[in-house]
């Protein structure tokens, strides 16, 4: 009789178990992996596992002088001179072309995010500031519950550096042969976004007399010099003028846009000033690494 009743306990916990809620169940940690590094950001990207990230994730981030005083091992929590922010509701700033909708992953889903370019983002709350140029950062993350609290183990650790700042320019003819070095993969021209792949179809179209076109050469390489890190002070005042003058005019040969020369002559030849390093702070004498986007500069080529 001891014996049969000695066995209810065992029983009973089956069933708990049995009946435990789904939050109770254990999420997998995501896994990361680094993309491409700008002057104050690193891109992460980050896939769920088999159970997905029902409820967010948090990233954790330091530098490699924090790291190394402690070991190169992570706190179980949050210290002084960490990184962490919470991403648990919907990006509507660094979505890729509208590629991404939630920060709540499906079973074995990917999202990429921008650490350091968290500060006009939705859906995320923590460290929002930009990181230090030119330093390396290491990372980690972990799966979150619906409380904000650590529903998984760490991810693996991964690390990325951050670029200098570059206050010189290169011309157009630079940025149209040398694609590697660009530190954004999109453009605003006038009102109108523009991926990497059609810039470059418009920084290789011929002129023949459209005055759109020969602005756009000049205000695309501006664009990206800024985005590099040069000063853009002297040629904000045409910058701003040229985005205007072109509005929502598409650019060939992505589109069938055109502006008489005599309406973007002056505008075309103060942008190629400044990228000639006429004006401004100066000519780049080296070709630079390569680099990414730098959050700073977001609304000249958003």
């Amino acid at each position: 009789m001891i014996r049969r009743y000695n066995c209810i306990p065992a029983l009973l916990a089956v069933l708990l178990l049995a009946l435990a809620p789904a939050a109770w169940a254990v999420v997998d940690a995501p896994v990361l992996s680094v993309g491409q590094s700008g002057h104050g950001k690193q891109t992460l990207t980050v896939t769920a596992g088999t159970s997905g990230l029902p409820d967010g994730f948090t990233i954790w981030w330091m530098d490699q002088a924090t790291f190394a005083s402690r070991g190169f091992v992570w706190p179980e929590t949050e210290v002084n001179g960490q990184g962490a922010a919470s991403f648990t509701g919907a990006p509507t700033l660094n979505t890729f072309g509208g590629q991404y909708t939630t920060f709540k992953l499906a079973p074995n889903a990917s999202i990429t995010i921008e650490i350091g370019d968290l500060f006009q983002e939705t859906g995320v709350a923590g460290t929002v500031g930009e990181l230090d140029y030119g330093t390396q950062y290491h990372f980690t993350a972990f799966a979150t519950d619906g409380s904000g609290a650590a529903a998984s183990g760490l991810s693996n650790t991964v690390s990325g550096s951050t670029t200098e700042s570059t206050n010189c320019t290169y011309t157009q003819g630079f940025w149209k042969n040398h694609e590697s070095a660009w530190p954004v993969m999109s453009l605003m021209l006038g009102s109108v976004n523009y991926s990497k792949a059609q810039l470059l179809s418009i920084l290789g179209q011929s002129v023949q007399g459209n005055g759109l076109v020969s602005l756009a050469h000049q205000l695309i390489a501006v664009k990206l010099n800024i985005a590099a890190g040069a000063d853009p002070t002297d040629a904000s005042a045409a910058i701003a003028a040229a985005d205007a003058l072109i509005g929502g005019l598409i650019v060939p040969p992505v589109g069938g846009g055109y502006i008489d020369p005599s309406q973007t002559s002056a505008l075309t030849q103060t942008l190629d000033d400044y990228n000639n390093g006429v004006i401004g702070p100066g000519h780049c004498g080296v070709v630079p690494t390569e680099q990414r986007t730098w959050g700073g500069v977001k609304s000249l080529y958003r």
